[in-house]
C-alpha cells in the first residue's frame, strides 16, 4: 500500500463522492478510480460500494478507514520529528527596542519552536547601527528594524504592522491633558530625539519649516535612557508609542504627534548570503508568514 493512495482513500470517504474527491486531489476521476480499483486488487476485498451520486463503505472499508488515518497520523509525526533532528543550532537574531519589535519575534520564535524544539535563539537589543553592523560581519543571522532603514544592500520584508510616533511625558506636565500634540505644543520645549540620522530625518520632515525652531537637548540610542531622562524632568522624548510599554514608569505617558506619524518594521539580512539549515528555515518561516 502506498502513502499517497492512503490519501486518495480517505479523501473518497471525507468527500462521499469519487468525482468530488478527484477534485479536492486535483487529479482526473479516471485516475482515482483506477488507484482505488488497484488498492481493492491488492487487498483482495471490496472497499467501497460505488453508487450514482455517492460511495458506501463495506466493512473492510470501514476498517481501513481507521487504520488508514492511524498509518497517516503516524507517517506525519515521523517526518517531523525526523525533520525536528535534522534542524538544529542556532538562530541569531538583532532587534530594535520596541513592543512592535518583540511581539513579532514572539510569534515566529513560538511557531518555529513548536515545529524544531532543538533550535536555540540567540536575540541581541540594539540600535539599528549596530544591528546592520553585526548582520553585515555575519555575527547575526537576521535584524527586525524599525523604519526608516536603508535596506539597499540586504534582502529585506517590510512588515504591514505600523506604530504612531508621539511624545513621552510627565503626566503631571500641562501638554499631558492635550490628547495629540502638534508641531507647535513643543516649539520651546526641551526635546530628546533618537541619535539615528534617519529618524531626525524623518522628524524633519514632519515638523518641516518648525523643526528650526526645535530645542534638542539630548539624544538616546535605547530608549531606556530616553525614559530615564524624561522621568527626571529633563524634557520630553520623540518616541513610538509602545515606548511607554518598556520602562513601566507610572509616571510617565505618552501622546501622539498630530497629523500622524508611524513606522514600520522589517526583517534585513545579508544578500547572496550562505546560511545554516537552520537560519535557511527561519527565513523561510519569515517569507511565508510576511
Amino acid at each position: 500500500m502506498k502513502i499517497r493512495v492512503l490519501r486518495y482513500f480517505l479523501t473518497v470517504v471525507r468527500e462521499g463522492n469519487i468525482t468530488r474527491a478527484a477534485e479536492t486531489l486535483h487529479i482526473t476521476q479516471p485516475t482515482l478510480s483506477r488507484q482505488l480499483m488497484q488498492l481493492e486488487e491488492e487487498l483482495d476485498t471490496q472497499l467501497i460500494i460505488r453508487g450514482k451520486r455517492e460511495i458506501k463503505l463495506t466493512e473492510a472499508g470501514r476498517l481501513l478507514v481507521k487504520r488508514a488515518e492511524e498509518i497517516l497520523s503516524l507517517v506525519s509525526k515521523t517526518e517531523s520529528e525526523i525533520t525536528s533532528d535534522l534542524v538544529t543550532g542556532q538562530v541569531s537574531i538583532g532587534s530594535g527596542e520596541s513592543v512592535m519589535t518583540s511581539q513579532v519575534l514572539s510569534k515566529l520564535i513560538r511557531k518555529f519552536h513548536s515545529k524544531y524544539p532543538r533550535v536555540k535563539f540567540d536575540l541581541f537589543t540594539g540600535n539599528a547601527s549596530d544591528i546592520k553592523e553585526k548582520v553585515d560581519k555575519g555575527l547575526l543571522d537576521i535584524g527586525l528594524l524599525i523604519n526608516p532603514v536603508d535596506t539597499e544592500k540586504y534582502y529585506s520584508i517590510e512588515l504591514e504592522e505600523k506604530e504612531k510616533w508621539g511624545i513621552l511625558l510627565l503626566k503631571d506636565d500641562p501638554l499631558a491633558a492635550k490628547k495629540e500634540i502638534k508641531a507647535e505644543d513643543l516649539k520651546e520645549a526641551n526635546l530628546i530625539i533618537s541619535r539615528r540620522s534617519i529618524i531626525e530625518n524623518k522628524m524633519a520632515n514632519f515638523f518641516a519649516s518648525n523643526f528650526a525652531d526645535l530645542n534638542f537637548i539630548a539624544t538616546y540610542n535605547l530608549i531606556y535612557n530616553a525614559l530615564t531622562m524624561v522621568e527626571s524632568g529633563l524634557g520630553y522624548a520623540l518616541a513610538l508609542e509602545s515606548s511607554i510599554k518598556i520602562g513601566q514608569s507610572d509616571q510617565i505617558c505618552f501622546r501622539p504627534l498630530t497629523p500622524e506619524l508611524s513606522s514600520s518594521c522589517v526583517f534585513i539580512w545579508k544578500n547572496q548570503q550562505i546560511f545554516n539549515s537552520t537560519a535557511s528555515a527561519f527565513i523561510k518561516l519569515i517569507k511565508s508568514e510576511y
